[in-house]
């Protein structure tokens, strides 16, 4: 994912990760075929699986999708650009390459079938969709993610939907009336907050929610790294519309800005341990302090701080931050009447300090995979798994954190939810585009 790299997103997933990451999960539960009944979806039936966005997250997410159902096969891709497709394509063959080769078989490589179905362009998700796909992998820069959605369950796709959901109050509105089409449609909706699938982060909320720290009234999250993914310097060739797009996460339209895009993790914490019940307000601070002045660095800023207050007096605070030189970390920490909480899953540290001492216990597993692993079950279980609410919720609390400090002013959860804020009126071409305005609090408007 993007927030993990400063490499081309396409070599994310090289050779020598792949093979390392492969051993790390084993091959029983690479090849374990599942042992349960169907409904909708026979043992023997393929089920084709369908991606639009074939940078680095979209290529993983391909390899865990391919990795998840013995009868999973990729069959069709869709890009705005051709070299995103090509490259996906090149790093998926790979990796079923090397599955062969450890297994001394020639099955996996058989997965990718692809021919003829490839498609580049904005309208690729049409050609994807009317491919005759099962399963949809939605992986392109997040302000196309409601439109994608909003297609792939029309079309009756289950889907895996990355996350921010999308960059503005509209587009979050938008999912959430999907996420209700999807179940009325018995379609399973995975999201891409993968932490809620990591074991030792289950272990620990699940402490938490059971009162292993009494009645929680503080919360503290962080999301510090010292980078991003490098931008791209503009190419002559390239229209206005081409080089906002090479450059999604510099612009917010495309990404939402990074407390939405990338630390939005952190912030999905917050709403896990509240149970995801939203907050009543939320202030802000933020700004571009170290970012380079380049017109490939878009109008995002490098820095955010908010308060979140809830209705029942706990308070949450999360900052997020990308400074050069300066440490890095992704914590959490839950403060409660009978105890505290650190949580630091880049180091696997989960324990409890107080009336009843606690240190958690749990393995490590692949995430990214477990998603997977889950939404290919619950299609074959026909027992359809639904995040729309709980994705979309995670998604509005950093754009309400990213209004509330564009602008300088208090954000009540309900003027986000409500927003009339349109980050992408004009519909995208390959084209002129107006790059969007540096925000400035006291002159930006809370729309």
């Amino acid at each position: 994912m993007s927030e993990s790299t400063n490499m081309d997103p396409n070599r994310l997933m090289s050779r020598r990760s792949f093979t390392a990451a492969s051993a790390a999960i084993g091959a029983a539960a690479v090849f374990a075929r599942p042992s349960f009944g169907f409904v909708n979806t026979r043992v023997d039936q393929t089920l084709k699986v369908g991606v639009v966005g074939c940078g680095g997250r979209g290529t993983g997410a391909v390899i865990q999708a391919l990795k998840a159902d013995p009868g999973s096969v990729l069959w069709a891709m869709g890009d705005a650009f051709e070299d995103k497709l090509s490259g996906c394509l090149h790093y998926v063959n790979e990796a079923m390459l090397d599955l062969d080769d450890e297994q001394g078989t020639d099955s996996w490589a058989k997965k990718v079938q692809v021919e003829g179905r490839t498609y580049s362009g904005l309208d690729a998700i049409h050609k994807v969709l009317a491919s005759g796909v099962d399963v949809m992998i939605l992986t392109t820069p997040p302000g196309f993610r409601p439109e994608h959605l909003r297609a792939s369950i029309d079309a009756g796709k289950h889907v895996f939907c990355e996350k921010p959901v999308a960059v503005d109050a509209q587009g979050v509105r938008s999912v959430l009336e999907s996420a209700r089409m999807a179940k009325a449609k018995n379609l399973s909706v995975m999201s891409g907050f993968c932490w809620r699938y990591q074991d030792q982060v289950r272990e620990t909320f699940e402490k938490l929610h059971a009162g292993g720290i009494g009645d929680l009234h503080t919360i503290q999250t962080t999301y510090n790294t010292t980078g991003w993914v490098a931008p791209n310097p503009r190419k002559e060739i390239w229209s206005d519309a081409e080089f906002q797009l090479r450059n999604w996460q510099y612009f917010t339209p495309l990404s939402a800005d990074h407390v939405a895009e990338q630390a939005v993790h952190a912030i999905d914490w917050i709403a896990w341990a509240m149970k995801d019940q939203p907050p009543i307000r939320c202030y802000a601070v933020g700004g571009r302090q170290t970012r380079e002045e380049r017109p490939e660095t878009g109008n995002v800023w490098d820095h955010f701080s908010i308060t979140y207050e809830y209705a029942n007096g706990v308070r949450a605070y999360h900052m997020c931050r990308h400074w050069p030189n300066t440490p890095s970390d992704n914590s959490a920490y839950f403060l409660g009447s009978a105890g505290n909480c650190t949580m630091q899953p880049w180091n696997g540290t989960h324990r409890i300090e107080g009336n009843a001492p606690w240190k958690g216990s749990a393995s490590s597993n692949d995430m990214y995979q477990r998603e997977h692993d889950v939404l290919f079950r619950s299609i074959r279980d026909a027992k359809p798994l639904n995040d729309g609410e709980f994705m979309s919720h995670s998604s509005l609390l950093a754009i309400m954190g990213r209004m509330a400090a564009y602008t300088g002013q208090v954000v009540t959860w309900d003027q986000a939810l409500n927003s009339k804020e349109n980050l992408n009126e004009t519909p995208w071409s390959m084209s002129d585009r107006a790059t969007p305005p540096r925000p400035m609090p006291g002159k930006t408007k809370l729309i």
